[in-house]
């Protein structure tokens, strides 16, 4: 029988109590009219969904076949999508490990958030899903991958750490505890399952001809380069294993569970898109099922974004979400409305603390048709960043050279050049256009409490912490000796949370 998971009422807790006495005979022994008494309560209680939450790492929205691309093998997905409801327009605000998964967690844009830098923490003052969600009854698990810190705002009820599998060239989501957890799971529960696949170490498999992978514009000139296909070749061949991985868990599912049970699956963002504010960083699959809800095969060009997979959650949960959150419930959505809930989204590059660090921040607004991008260190506007500390202005012009050929602004028409190749900021038919989203960008980034304005010479260097620091020599920063160790703490903007 599948398990049935209910909110359990006073009366239902003493029975359950009586049944503990007795060593559990009782729910392993006795008629199942008389089980469903014990675990339902006389089906009084209102039945709550358990969610579980599989989110990949690294992987382009394009590389799905239920997103289009018919030279990867992504069954797992696009099973799901068959059964559920896939999402063409949902976004994370992030191309980056730490962020991206904070919003998730926490309901708030990473600049609200804290976590805005890789390897960063999020605020204490914070209070993710584990706190959210344990309020109104639910056990919540984390089964792989964290990267995401203090423990003091993410205290999971339990907590799985990734499993090194021999011969695989990256460690497995912990199954085996996910399959015991799925079978003896008492209350109602979310479950985030986060794989590290397919993130980079990847299979060392021989590469195929550029016939067997699938190009788009960003890539199109590296059909010839024979070591972008040896990496093509790995990278698809671990989207296959993590979907060997998926395939697992939703036979878990199917095994363990009712089907008053919500899965989502994601990706934390596109490979090719790291770093960036493009689509191919921050547009992300996002396919749902829930049987007892979601009509199978249904599609949706909404645009969600990862800000809102708590308020839904919490509004899944029975409970209202709370105002200091960003995002908004998508609950409508999945039961059918065509209603949106965002007018647009918005996307954050922060290039200092990562392994090749650089000054070079910008922030994007996106609307179902338009995104607008201001890089604000971009050589167009560099001379206006510097201030009177040489050292730092070092910094600035290098972070505005490695970047040289962005431009202060983007704009593009998405639904004509959803790959955006075709910059319209300096076209004077747009200006209306770029002008209104700006301006909206900007009452945004001042409701998130940004270290960034519209000021002049507001360029801030980030205090790295212990890594990253952007005046020490690496494999991955080049820099004039000259320049070593010429930063003094002062010279930083420091984060008190950090």
């Amino acid at each position: 029988m599948k398990r049935i998971t209910t909110e359990h009422f006073q009366l239902t807790d003493f029975l359950m109590a009586i049944r503990d006495f007795f060593g559990g005979i009782i729910s392993r022994k006795i008629p199942l009219y008389l089980a469903l008494f014990f675990n339902t309560g006389f089906a009084i209680a209102q039945e709550k969904p358990n969610i579980i939450f599989f989110l990949a790492d690294d992987q382009n929205i394009t590389d799905y076949g239920c997103y289009g691309n018919d030279k990867v093998k992504t069954p797992g997905v696009d099973r799901l999508a068959k059964e559920g409801m896939i999402f063409y327009n949902a976004f994370t605000a992030q191309a980056i490990c730490a962020p991206s998964r904070s919003q998730l967690f926490t309901g708030n844009y990473p600049l609200k958030n804290g976590c805005f830098m890789n390897h960063a923490k999020t605020k204490p003052t914070m209070k993710s899903v584990t706190t959210r969600l344990t309020a109104l009854g639910y056990e919540v698990v984390l089964a792989g991958k964290s990267h995401v810190q203090p423990s003091s705002v993410y205290h999971w009820s339990k907590e799985w750490q990734p499993v090194k599998t021999e011969g695989k060239p990256r460690a497995y989501i912990p199954l085996d505890s996910i399959a015991d957890y799925l079978k003896n799971a008492e209350k109602p529960f979310c479950m985030f399952i986060t794989s590290k696949y397919p993130h980079g170490k990847y299979f060392d498999v021989p590469a195929k001809s550029a016939d067997n992978y699938t190009f788009f514009p960003y890539d199109n000139k590296q059909k010839d380069n024979q070591d972008y296909l040896k990496k093509l070749a790995g990278y698809y061949r671990n989207i296959e294993e993590d979907n060997i991985q998926l395939d697992h868990v939703l036979n878990m599912v199917d095994q363990y569970l009712g089907d008053n049970t919500l899965f989502i699956y994601s990706a934390d963002h596109g490979v090719n898109g790291k770093y960036t504010v493009y689509d191919r960083g921050l547009n992300v699959p996002f396919v749902v099922r829930w049987p007892k809800e979601i009509k199978a095969n249904t599609k949706s060009d909404a645009l969600v974004h990862y800000t809102d997979v708590l308020p839904t959650f919490i509004d899944i949960a029975g409970g209202k979400a709370p105002k200091e959150l960003d995002g908004k419930s998508f609950l409508k959505i999945l039961k059918g409305s065509k209603k949106e809930i965002h007018q647009y989204v918005y996307g954050v590059r922060t290039s200092q603390n990562i392994l090749a660090a650089s000054v070079s921040p910008s922030r994007m607004i996106r609307s179902k048709k338009y995104k607008y991008i201001r890089n604000f260190n971009s050589v167009e506007v560099v001379d206006q960043n510097l201030g009177d500390n040489e050292a730092v202005n070092a910094f600035i012009k290098m972070g505005a050279l490695k970047f040289k050929n962005l431009p202060f602004e983007e704009l593009y028409d998405i639904e004509k050049d959803p790959f955006e190749q075709v910059n319209l900021a300096k076209d004077p038919k747009y200006s209306k256009t770029k002008d209104q989203l700006a301006k909206a960008m900007f009452e945004w980034m001042k409701n998130q409490g940004d270290i960034l304005d519209d000021t002049e010479g507001n360029m801030p260097l980030i205090h790295p912490g212990k890594r990253f620091r952007l005046d020490q020599q690496s494999k991955y920063i080049d820099i004039p000796d000259s320049l070593v160790n010429t930063l003094k703490k002062e010279d930083y903007l420091t984060l008190d949370y950090l």
